[in-house]
């Protein structure tokens, strides 16, 4: 194991004080060392993470270091490839790359595939990369960190589930606002019309759904639990809706909605009247450790609405909260809801795990 003040120690030592990412479970103990650091930036993506290192160096001369889930490797390629890379601009970066679905690991089956081909893709951008299990695992990769100085080459370090050392600390994550999720959620689902179909976003929210249907015996509509793809769930859920007659409900929270806000424009202007848009805003990025999204900055209502959102609602607390839901289904109108919620307060959360039955499941008419 290693302890993560030895790796940023690694880095400052090489003259690497620049960081930016996007929030990964296994790398929380890093973003959370992190948090108060003045050069430090929490980016809405993989690809403006590094963007902005890719600017940083542009300014400084100095690489950055970007940090970001596999999953969220793909999101990254087109600056890796089209800025950055050596046969454009040889700009030197250092990926932190949190490997879900290593072949060491048991993970869940859209971590296991991308865990298998991460390595090929590193090789196929031609980016070399070290295995950090160890402080032994520092000597290979300081050598690739003078590499990549010395050639203005991308170069990066791979981290398994459980390679940091676990401090303790008192990281209780902080509720922005009061309204309970889970009492929000069981009160949406017992609202909703009996042929809706509800698409929710990867994280905790399809989890404490598929939770919540079976503990209370809910099972009014039918979901589609987005297991990856973070930042995709509302097109996923604009081209069902335009194809459908049914009600389409969009469950999505507010790192997901930034995360490819350019989307909700194209929903706003070409969605109809059967498409329901609910953001879960909690102003965190609360499965991976609670980092802060900073969505609480955004006026949400005045962003949707020059979206090309016409109806915007907002629940911000238990008080006429059944009487709020029933309004927001009722309209027969494209509408956007946004719900301000605590963190999840759900204990060992279960996961979907027969996709296939999920997805066959969701199709029936």
């Amino acid at each position: 194991m290693i302890k993560v003040d030895t790796l940023i120690n690694f880095f400052k030592k090489n003259n690497i004080n620049f960081f930016t990412g996007v929030p990964d479970s296994i790398l929380k103990e890093l973003s959370s060392y992190l948090k108060n650091d003045k050069k430090h930036i929490i980016a809405t993506n993989e690809g403006s993470a590094v963007s902005i290192g890719i600017g940083h160096y542009l300014s400084t001369k100095k690489i950055p270091c970007i940090y970001m889930q596999n999953s969220g490797l793909s999101n990254a390629l087109n600056p890796l490839i089209s800025i950055a890379h050596k046969k454009v601009y040889s700009i030197p970066l250092i990926l932190i790359i949190g490997w879900r679905g290593s072949p060491r690991v048991k993970d869940e089956p859209q971590h296991n595939v991308k865990g298998k081909i991460t390595r090929e893709i590193l090789k196929l951008l031609n980016i070399k990369y070290t295995i950090l299990r160890s402080n032994k695992d520092f000597t290979k990769f300081g050598k690739q960190i003078k590499y990549a100085k010395k050639n203005n080459s991308i170069i990066a370090c791979l981290i398994e589930q459980g390679t940091f050392k676990k401090v303790y600390q008192n990281n209780s994550k902080k509720d922005f606002y009061n309204l309970d999720k889970e009492l929000f959620l069981k009160t949406l689902l017992q609202e909703i019309p009996s042929k809706a179909k509800v698409i929710s976003s990867t994280g905790y929210n399809s989890r404490e759904l598929m939770h919540l249907r079976k503990k209370f015996n809910l099972r009014n509509s039918k979901d589609f639990y987005m297991v990856g793809g973070m930042g995709h769930t509302s097109s996923v859920a604009l081209g069902y809706s335009l194809s459908s007659k049914n009600k389409t409900f969009c469950i999505d929270g507010d790192g997901s909605f930034l995360m490819h806000l350019g989307s909700m424009m194209t929903i706003g202007n070409f969605a109809e009247k059967n498409f329901k848009y609910i953001l879960l805003n909690n102003n965190s990025h609360d499965s991976v450790g609670g980092q802060i999204t900073n969505a609480d900055n955004v006026d949400i209502e005045k962003l949707s609405k020059s979206l090309g959102f016409k109806n915007f609602y907002s629940i911000e607390n238990k008080q006429n909260l059944t009487k709020d839901i029933k309004n927001f289904i009722k309209i027969d109108k494209t509408a956007f809801l946004e719900v301000k919620v605590t963190n999840s307060k759900i204990k060992k959360l279960p996961r979907p795990e027969d996709l296939i039955k999920i997805k066959n499941q969701f199709m029936k008419k």
